[in-house]
């Protein structure tokens, strides 16, 4: 819940304020009536307000993030975001190149990451496994149309030896 009292020298209220696609709703609730605190049953119909607000925006935001889980979300390079191909610097010093994901699990709700080596499984393997795991954790159906397009997204041997060559 993202309704916070505040109560300084400037203003006494509530402040809701969520984060909806990029955009951020910031609204206010005075708690002062004549220059007067308001109390009792006329503080609380001002909380109640304010919650019933920040409900409205959590269903907005919620709605947003299942939207954008369904969508493929590509970054400047052209990588998915939250699956990157990168070189990884093992305890032996060596850099091995591997499928990074990282991600906000709607499972855990915690941000969960993994690597898949492309050296032990090979392209085609490593990213499916890594899309895998990604889809588990944003709980994306694996008979989707979404998983599909991921799978079939594999970086080619070339394109990946490139990344990886920009990246040394």
């Amino acid at each position: 819940m993202s309704v916070e009292l505040l109560d300084n020298p400037r203003f006494h209220g509530f402040r809701v304020r969520r984060q909806v696609e990029g955009k951020t709703f910031q609204e206010y609730f005075s708690l002062k009536e004549n220059g007067k605190r308001l109390r009792g049953a006329k503080r609380a119909a001002v909380k109640e307000q304010a919650e019933k607000r920040d409900a409205e925006l959590s269903k907005l935001q919620a709605k947003a993030k299942d939207k954008a889980d369904k969508e493929i979300q590509l970054d400047d390079s052209g990588q998915v975001k939250g699956v990157l191909c990168r070189l990884k610097k093992e305890k032996s010093g060596t850099m091995t190149p591997v499928f990074q994901v990282g991600i906000m699990s709607r499972e855990t709700g915690k941000i969960v990451n993994t690597t898949v080596s492309i050296n032990k499984h090979g392209i085609e393997t490593a990213w499916q496994s890594a899309v895998d795991f990604y889809c588990h954790h944003k709980q994306i159906s694996k008979r989707s149309k979404i998983y599909k397009d991921l799978v079939a997204m594999c970086p080619k041997k070339a394109r990946v030896t490139k990344l990886l060559k920009a990246l040394a």
